[in-house]
């Protein structure tokens, strides 16, 4: 059963991922969302800094590690606090957590049925392709599950 409550969460995720497809919507300004932000509302540095209490050469410190990818969460919170905002933090999948899985799946199923393949011709009993697919899933329905895929062999 705890295969099927992994699929219903995947399922889920990405019905809640899907709004934010695609990512390329949610990218970041060119010198980071604090300092677009702050600019749009016509707030200074120091107004800023005033609003977080710290000093305005550290907001600046924060506007260059935002765009720089270096800044921590937590100091990203605190700045989108102090411009009225809400921080939203999300991983969002490039396909469906299931097309992830079966991408895996298949093509590990794939390297191990090549494997046996060669040492069947080897030994001159070579397979046909042609019901390679079918081949595929039935190995990975026999011989896989989820949490082998992600273990390096």
């Amino acid at each position: 059963m705890k295969g099927e409550a992994r699929k219903r969460a995947r399922k889920r995720l990405d019905e809640r991922l899907r709004a934010l497809q695609p990512a390329e919507n949610f990218r970041a300004p060119p010198k980071g969302w604090v300092r677009a932000l702050r600019d749009a509302l016509g707030m200074t540095g120091a107004q800023l800094g005033l609003r977080m209490k710290i000093r305005p050469q550290t907001v600046e410190a924060i506007e260059k590690s935002e765009a720089s990818g270096t800044i921590q969460l937590n100091t990203l919170r605190r700045a989108a606090e102090a411009l009225d905002c809400t921080l939203v933090y999300a991983l969002v999948p490039n396909t469906s957590l299931e097309a992830t899985l079966n991408e895996r799946a298949k093509k590990i199923a794939l390297r191990e049925l090549q494997r046996v393949a060669h040492t069947m011709r080897l030994e001159a009993q070579g397979t046909d392709d042609a019901d390679l697919e079918p081949r595929i899933q039935a190995y990975i329905r026999d011989q896989l599950s989820e949490r082998d895929l992600w273990s390096e062999k």
